[in-house]
């Protein structure tokens, strides 16, 4: 099984509601994310999949939340944890990539290309992922 990753970051603020500590209140983040695509098969270059496809979506992704409160976008129904906000990128790489004819989605014992997961860090030692694994 072959594995890529690509990185990219954004900073924004949010806070948690139903939370009882100090993230119920507005603060930010500088977060990182990591997009891991899985496959057993490479194309006639050798590659599992071109970075620059995966590196493109994910950078897209994370422009579209850079220095927003991350609480005015719907999906997080106000609510946006680490764990959300992994959900939402992968599904927005996914969604990215097959407008631009590169199916990367997951079927269950695929052996070309999928996108495996996404990791959210809000530091260097706390993350949260969306695995399909």
């Amino acid at each position: 099984m072959y594995e890529v990753r690509v990185e990219a970051d954004f900073s924004a603020a949010h806070f948690l509601r139903d939370y009882n500590g100090k993230c119920e209140n507005l603060h930010g983040h500088n977060y990182k994310v990591y997009a891991y695509v899985k496959g057993e098969i490479l194309n006639e270059g050798g590659m599992l999949l071109d970075f620059t496809f995966l590196k493109g979506a994910l950078r897209e992704v994370c422009k579209t939340l850079d220095h927003t409160n991350l609480n005015d976008i719907e999906e997080f129904d106000q609510n946006p944890s680490a764990e959300r906000i992994s959900f939402y990128i992968y599904r927005e790489i996914c969604r990215l990539l097959k407008e631009k004819n590169v199916d990367i989605s997951y079927e269950k014992g695929k052996k070309t290309a999928y996108l495996s997961a996404v990791s959210v860090f809000e530091t260097e030692t706390s993350k949260a992922t969306y695995s399909v694994e």
